[in-house]
């Protein structure tokens, strides 16, 4: 195998692939990068069994030229070293060569380095999914879909299925849903030109967070394909395959109260800066606790305190409110969390007492929402 590449082009490549590499997997050769080289280009990939990253560099792209004297081959090179090697070669371009006893040369410039690679066709096959069933979102969407519901998967190991993102499309709509069991987050959107329909399908957390800081702005769509117990999320120059956890993943549309006791319309980032600085003396409490006390229909206050270091209260005025008056308790953490995702000026809060879960969407929109269970304080 030998080539002559870019060496920003590669750099990007593998920063992609290592997302994947874990040092602590079971099988040895999957702590290496897979190089493989055909005439059409160079596809790198990186896994740890649970997610796969392929990441394809072409030839030529745009009448520009990536890669040189392309001979056909393949190897594994630790990722332990190899990205360091790559980064921090003094050229922009880098010939990478490997001979039968699997021993590689790179060079750049008057640097070069001569590695040991490993036989690529130990290297675990990716399982080729069947793309019948795929459909396509902007790359822009899914980005906000994750964003605005990963952060509300469980942390806890105890139930498994709580540490991915449920994922459901039913008449041509999709819906993204995360809950740890205290609070909710889920997001609609229509997909007008999908025909297949699933329902438990639950992704990894880590998957998401990983397949967010990947996906290229610059792309424009991106491929989704499911199995039973695969999904592929797939661009021109990138295939992101993860596992999908096993079980079933719990009904959560019973735990969103159909009526409202008490409805708020109030500006987002007021709000969230009110609530910042009364979580600041909330920081011991196991759930950073704060308090809302509604004040007539012009007014909320924020408040907080602790026996120890004092406390504080703040009011924030309220574009309006309906219903009856209220009083109640809720992790600051979990609040602030949720109007970070929620990317609009106005939110609309309905409530349904005191110690029942409240609703956050913004203000015009129902297809974002947040839910939280309140804290009980006294």
């Amino acid at each position: 195998m030998k080539f002559v590449i870019q060496r920003d082009q590669l750099i990007a490549s593998v920063q992609n692939v290592m997302k994947a590499i874990s040092s602590r997997t079971v099988i040895p050769i999957l702590t290496g990068i897979k190089i493989e080289a055909r005439q059409d280009g160079i596809t790198l990939t990186g896994s740890d069994s649970d997610i796969s990253i392929e990441s394809y560099i072409p030839a030529e792209e745009n009448g520009n030229v990536n890669i040189e004297q392309i001979e056909e081959g393949s190897i594994v090179l630790q990722a332990k070293y190899f990205p360091d090697i790559v980064r921090k070669l003094p050229e922009k371009t880098i010939e990478i060569h490997s001979d039968e006893n699997l021993k590689v040369t790179i060079r750049s410039g008057k640097a070069e380095f001569n590695l040991n690679g490993q036989d690529a066709g130990e290297y675990p096959q990716l399982p080729k999914l069947q793309t019948d069933d795929s459909f396509e979102l902007p790359i822009d969407l899914l980005k906000s879909l994750i964003k605005q519901t990963v952060f509300a998967v469980s942390t806890m190991e105890t139930r498994p299925i709580l540490t991915g993102v449920n994922m459901k499309l039913e008449n041509q709509t999709l819906t993204f849903s995360a809950t740890d069991s205290h609070r909710l987050a889920s997001r609609t959107i229509p997909v007008s030109e999908a025909n297949n329909e699933f329902s438990n399908v639950v992704v990894p957390g880590k998957s998401l967070n990983e397949l967010n800081k990947i996906l290229d702005d610059t792309e424009e769509k991106v491929e989704i394909s499911v199995t039973s117990n695969q999904i592929l999320f797939r661009t021109k120059h990138l295939n992101f395959l993860s596992r999908l956890l096993d079980g079933n993943y719990p009904e959560t549309s019973r735990l969103i109260p159909d009526q409202s006791k008490t409805v708020l319309y109030v500006k987002t980032k007021e709000l969230l800066s009110t609530i910042d600085r009364a979580s600041l003396l909330a920081k011991e409490e196991r759930n950073n606790v704060v308090r809302l006390t509604t004040q007539g229909n012009q007014l909320v206050e924020i408040a907080s305190n602790h026996p120890e270091v004092g406390n504080v209260t703040e009011e924030v005025s309220i574009a309006s409110m309906e219903g009856e008056e209220l009083k109640i308790s809720f992790s600051s953490k979990y609040m602030m969390d949720a109007l970070k995702a929620i990317e609009y000026d106005e939110v609309k809060i309905e409530f349904t007492g005191a110690m029942r879960p409240f609703i956050i969407r913004p203000a015009n929109e129902d297809s974002i929402l947040q839910l939280i269970l309140p804290v009980r304080t006294y």
